[in-house]
């Protein structure tokens, strides 16, 4: 890569090869902060986008990958993390949770460690596209490397 990478990109480039993964980084200048701007910015199905969607369960931070078709249903959130009430962190508790943006947060290289559920649409494509630490960057990954690396547990979180 010839560009001079953001640094939030190298932090989730490093944690991606202490798991034993070689990613490739892209770059969007417009920005693909949005599911829908990520598909159309990379050519692929919108369920190939990886939403990173963190909440607080009962106030513990926890963080679900949720298909770019899908909507997260909160209750089975707050369900498979032992909980009862789920909601929403603000953009400053996701930062200090994670050490990104909301926009790009990555499936690894959090500051803190946070428990992970994954949707299981996501399981069937042969890859799909998450964030790489900024709204610009992304990056393809399969999703059975992705479910590896980030340690999470598959539960159904689409809101019927």
């Amino acid at each position: 890569m010839s560009e001079q990478l953001h640094p939030n990109v190298v932090r989730v480039v490093e944690a991606a090869a202490e798991r034993g993964l070689a990613i490739e980084p892209r770059s969007f200048p417009d920005g693909t902060k949005t599911a829908a701007d990520a598909a159309a910015a990379i050519g692929v199905q919108l369920g190939q986008i990886v939403k990173s969607l963190i909440f607080a369960v009962d106030g513990r931070v926890v963080l679900a990958y949720v298909s770019g078709a899908n909507q997260l249903d909160e209750r089975k959130l707050a369900a498979a993390a032992g909980g009862a009430k789920c909601a929403r962190i603000d953009a400053d508790a996701v930062r200090v949770a994670t050490g990104f943006p909301i926009g790009g947060v990555p499936p690894f290289g959090h500051l803190t460690h946070l428990d992970v559920f994954i949707d299981p649409d996501l399981l069937q494509y042969d890859e799909v596209w998450a964030a790489a630490g900024t709204w610009t960057h992304v990056f393809g990954i399969e999703p059975h490397k992705l479910l590896e690396a980030s340690e999470g547990l598959v539960t159904d979180l689409k809101r019927s």
